[in-house]
């Protein structure tokens, strides 16, 4: 994994460090209005950032790519993420602090992952999976080019009944 530079800053290769900074980012309660939880504990994360610094599981099935968001202020503003199927799929995620919501942070940082995932890991189709009553997170995927998936792509993917799969191909404009 690389240092990836996005138009409102750089996606840094996540690591067990960043876990101190990304607690107080992840401890935004308006981030998990629709799904999720805070972290427990910092200590808690950075076990978390430990085990994903493995950039995958043991039997090589897939690749677990994490950057963090750095601001140019030198902040932290949230991560972005893939697990990189042999497929040539990839899903991706995202979280930003809720002060950086809406100020083109996200769809920057997002784009400059899929970028690099399409040009260094032949991603060809990304998947996204979010609450279907998401409206920020579909906003933001539809900005970048993602679309509802088929029926066939709604069933593959998603795991429980109110979740939407936004799919996009590699090589579209964004």
């Amino acid at each position: 994994m690389r240092v990836i530079t996005a138009t409102h800053g750089t996606l840094e290769p996540q690591v067990e460090a960043h876990a101190a900074e990304m607690f107080e980012v992840l401890s935004d309660p308006a981030i998990y209005e629709f799904e999720n939880a805070p972290p427990p504990s910092a200590l808690w994360l950075a076990e978390r950032y430990r085990r994903l610094e493995a950039r995958g599981p043991a039997d090589g099935s897939e690749q677990w790519l994490n950057w963090v968001v750095r601001l140019p202020s030198g902040a932290l503003a949230g991560y972005v993420q893939a697990s990189v199927l042999p497929s040539a799929e990839a899903f991706v995620a995202y979280e930003l602090g809720s002060a950086h919501w809406r100020k083109g942070i996200g769809s920057s940082a997002v784009r400059a992952m899929l970028e690099e995932l399409c040009t260094h890991y032949g991603v060809r189709i990304f998947v996204a999976v979010l609450k279907a009553r998401n409206f920020r997170s579909e906003a933001l995927l539809r900005s970048l080019g993602f679309e509802p998936g088929d029926a066939d792509q709604q069933a593959r993917y998603r795991d429980e009944p109110d979740e939407l799969v936004m799919v996009r191909q590699a090589g579209l404009a964004a």
